[in-house]
């Protein structure tokens, strides 16, 4: 027996994640999605913005859950993904006048494919050396979008300003509504074809390989072809967000994606609860509301502010909302049985 098949014997077999464990059950989901047709309905028309940013973030953040959560791939470089995707819809849409949501598939496929090439080296690294790389790559992206070369597409330092869509068809809707019932339905689809992808044979893979990857190669899994197609698969919807961010700020710069933008998603993954997937948008909203109640607390000390309320989110709740939802479904299994 070589040591490798030595080390899979003693090696408990990877169970699949438990649907609750990945995903709502089909009634609170129904509940929380109606209630997201409906409030824009009666709200003011940044209260829908925000809404559509929280969406956005929201996609961004489950990717990098799909990467870390469900592959176990430490990333701080999404935020290059987000900048990719964003420039390319703004760049179709304003110098080429594409239709922006054709854009927005463009934007993942090239996404996906930086994805996959930026994992083929990435696979010689894990751990704090592959966040190294991955950082690195955040920090170069703004810089790279600032040169001369790419200044005639890019628009260099001063970026490029994005023309919001109206709605088709005459609806009667504002610009920012049908926007947001647009991202709206976008993230629905993303997010039933993540928990798909993790529920699938490919998911299992994932997660193998994030529990133990000498394991997953002795039963039989490509670890390095499963590792770079998480990789694709989180750009590739990281790029779609970026699209989408673009359209909904109207405006894209070097500067807007740097590497706070990527610490701010992986603090979200964080605050949402590792690889349980509506944790996603949990954690958007964290980060998008959070530094707003710290700056009405104290203009002056708002980052002490934010940092105090993120230590006691993290010291209380230090597997993030996931385990808020446990204990709400343990209490309301109780009180059905009394």
């Amino acid at each position: 027996m070589s040591a490798v098949e030595e080390i899979a014997s003693q090696t408990p077999a990877v169970q699949a994640v438990p649907k609750r464990a990945m995903t709502l059950s089909a009634g609170t989901a129904f509940v929380i999605v109606l209630l997201l047709l409906v409030v824009p309905l009666f709200v003011k028309n940044f209260i829908i913005f925000q809404m559509t940013m929280l969406l956005i973030y929201g996609l961004a953040v489950l990717a990098l859950n799909i990467l870390t959560g469900g592959s176990g791939q430490f990333s701080l470089g999404n935020s290059a993904f987000y900048a990719i995707g964003a420039y390319t819809s703004a760049i179709l849409m304003e110098q080429y006048n594409v239709n922006y949501a054709l854009t927005l598939p463009v934007a993942g496929v090239i996404c996906f494919g930086a994805g996959f090439l930026f994992g083929q080296p990435a696979l010689r690294l894990s751990g704090v050396y592959l966040a190294l790389a991955t950082f690195a790559l955040a920090t170069a992206m703004p810089q790279i979008l600032k040169l001369g070369f790419f200044e005639h597409w890019t628009g260099g330092v001063q970026g490029l300003v994005v023309t919001k869509p109206d709605a088709p068809f005459g609806l009667p809707m504002s610009q920012d509504m049908w926007l947001y019932y647009f991202t709206l339905a976008i993230t629905i689809a993303i997010y039933v074809f993540s928990v798909n992808l993790l529920r699938s044979r490919s998911g299992r893979a994932f997660m193998a390989i994030r529990d133990n990857e000498i394991a997953a190669s002795a039963m039989g899994i490509d670890v390095a072809t499963y590792k770079t197609l998480a990789f694709g698969v989180s750009a590739g919807i990281t790029g779609v967000a970026g699209g989408l961010g673009a359209i909904a700020v109207q405006f894209v710069a070097p500067d807007s994606y740097t590497i706070t933008l990527a610490i701010s998603l992986f603090l979200g993954m964080v605050v949402g609860g590792v690889g349980w997937l509506p944790g996603s948008f949990v954690g958007s909203a964290f980060i998008i509301f959070v530094p707003n109640i710290a700056e009405g607390i104290s203009k002056g000390l708002s980052g002490a502010v934010f940092g105090v309320l993120l230590f006691l989110v993290i010291f209380l709740v230090p597997h993030g909302s996931r385990q808020v939802a446990m204990v709400a479904q343990q209490l309301l299994g109780k009180l059905r049985k009394n």
